[in-house]
């Protein structure tokens, strides 16, 4: 297979996504389950110095491999759906790579919409404080705001990976006179938690182990949906 051919891009693609998601999760981990802990334990000057000269380099490798995981999850999408016609997407394929690909546009926006934006004012927040200016006072309503993002996005990966991995591994039939309901179901669900992200505040997502069993319960959920709604067996 020529890697000039539409499959052999869809192969780099697959390469891509991996890698960057990867990459992408991973430190979404790190921040959430390690530097956040960490930060709750040090001082306010020793926080600083950590935001000022780590923070940024972390985010910038952040940034990225959402990007890139996005890029090559939507070409894949778009592929699979060129090459095998449409219709695939109302296969238990496209049923659950759909529903994983949402919460994982949904991540990749808080990412670049919410979390970016405000960390911005807190590393700057921070420069300011270390050079002996004023502290910024929207700074903490900044970092609380990509807070609640960043545990979203935290408890939207556990349902996104186990659907990730359903398209290839849990097929089905589907009921397709019950598709619209399904999707209805889902962007409920779904729809209330991003709202949360950007207006809310994190609730049973403030400890490590509130976002965790958050994100368990959640993939619970949908996928008891996907066979209650429109498997069939």
């Amino acid at each position: 297979m020529s890697i000039l051919t539409s499959e052999g891009a869809l192969m780099a693609a697959r390469w891509v996504h991996f890698m960057a998601g990867i990459t992408w999760i991973g430190l979404l981990y790190y921040f959430n389950f390690i530097q956040g802990s960490f930060f709750n334990e040090i001082d306010a000057q020793t926080k600083n110095v950590a935001i000022q000269k780590l923070v940024p380099r972390a985010l910038w490798w952040f940034r990225m491999g959402a990007l890139w995981t996005f890029i090559a999850g939507a070409y894949i999408l778009l592929t699979r759906g060129h090459l095998g016609g449409f219709a695939i997407y109302e296969t238990s394929w496209g049923t659950n790579i759909l529903v994983g690909a949402l919460m994982g546009t949904l991540m990749f926006l808080n990412v670049w919409l919410i979390i970016w934006p405000n960390q911005k004012v807190v590393i700057a927040n921070a420069n300011a404080v270390l050079s002996g200016q004023a502290a910024n006072p929207q700074a903490a309503a900044c970092g609380a705001r990509a807070t609640v993002a960043s545990r979203t996005n935290t408890l939207f990966s556990i349902p996104m990976l186990l659907f990730m991995g359903m398209a290839s591994h849990f097929s089905y039939s589907v009921n397709e006179s019950n598709l619209k309901i399904f999707w209805v179901i889902i962007l409920v669900l779904i729809g209330a938690i991003e709202i949360n992200a950007i207006k809310g505040k994190t609730g049973p997502m403030t400890t490590v182990k509130g976002v965790i069993t958050s994100g368990f319960v959640l993939a619970a959920v949908l996928f008891l949906v996907v066979r209650l709604v429109v498997a069939i067996y």
